[in-house]
């Protein structure tokens, strides 16, 4: 008998892999920036750099015209998949760990799933319907051990940073929906450039009024250069190239192996601690999302329910 043929591997597994360790070193830089800067304008300067390392790279291309063409679109998805979420977590940041961040994070399928189901028609099972469930029942955990709304000695208060990294992955899975069905077929470049422009143009007057006194140190700078030209400009290029090639459920589950990553670069830079209560709700949460976003299947869960 001949043996069986490998599997060939997925065409977009490199760019899966690759993009979760580069989002997950977002979390770290991020943290460094906003401690300097704030959190606005920290999100603003992101934006804003990985804006002019990307607008030349679609005119050496020759792709204008359609950058042009679709300006609207790609400048509102910008808000929605950038300026908003940015500044979100860059203000969790200022009192979360970058680890629970990341977590939290990974929670951006769940929302993904149920917009998908309820906007493009994206079948939903009852296997993923558990999996929604299970996965908000560990959000639930993890933010009920964390939802202090009282501030700290630094005026921080957890209870709204964990609220602000779900106003995230709300806006993350609204925008994959909103991507794959007004800008399927669009060059991923014009689409991360587009979204990086208007999320700079959205973002600049309110990073102008919160500009911090005293100018940022280079450390801050420098961390928020990374941030934008490597976990924004490339990676939004590598993002919406997921999106065209895997669609957005599975280009959105490249959150599962960012809290991996984010938790690895906080112990070895920061020092931050993991605990057994984070680790057990990351699981649930990871559990969930797999099951919602169909990459895991129960045996007699593949009914699907109607919309």
């Amino acid at each position: 008998m001949a043996p069986a043929a490998h599997a060939a591997p997925k065409p977009w597994a490199s760019d899966f892999v690759l993009l979760a360790a580069i989002w997950g070193a977002s979390f770290l830089f991020m943290r460094i920036g906003a401690l300097e800067f704030g959190a606005l304008p920290t999100a603003a300067v992101r934006v804003a750099i990985a804006a002019m390392f990307l607008l030349p790279l679609v005119w050496l291309r020759g792709l204008l015209p359609e950058l042009k063409k679709h300006w609207r679109r790609t400048f509102f998805i910008g808000l929605l998949n950038s300026g908003i979420p940015f500044a979100c977590f860059s203000f969790a940041l200022l009192s979360i760990s970058t680890g629970l961040s990341a977590i939290l994070n990974a929670t951006v399928p769940m929302f993904g799933a149920l917009i998908a189901w309820a906007w493009l028609n994206d079948k939903l099972t009852a296997s993923r319907l558990l999996g929604l469930a299970v996965g908000f029942a560990g959000v639930a955990l993890l933010a009920w051990d964390k939802a202090s709304f009282t501030p700290d000695a630094s005026g921080a208060s957890s209870g709204w940073a964990v609220l602000a990294c779900l106003l995230a992955v709300l806006c993350y899975g609204i925008s994959a929906s909103y991507t794959k069905r007004y800008l399927a077929g669009l060059p991923p470049l014009v689409t991360a450039a587009g979204s990086q422009i208007g999320a700079t143009l959205g973002l600049a007057l309110p990073a102008l009024w919160l500009w911090p006194a005293r100018m940022p140190g280079a450390s801050a700078w420098l961390a928020l250069l990374v941030v934008g030209v490597v976990c924004t400009g490339i990676a939004y290029i590598l993002f919406f190239r997921l999106i065209e090639n895997a669609g957005p459920p599975r280009a959105l589950s490249v959150t599962f192996l960012v809290p991996v990553f984010a938790v690895l670069y906080g112990v070895t830079f920061l020092g931050e601690t993991v605990t057994p209560w984070m680790l057990g709700c990351a699981a649930v949460i990871v559990c969930g999302t797999a099951l919602s976003t169909g990459l895991l299947r129960l045996g007699r869960g593949n009914r699907t329910l109607p919309r």
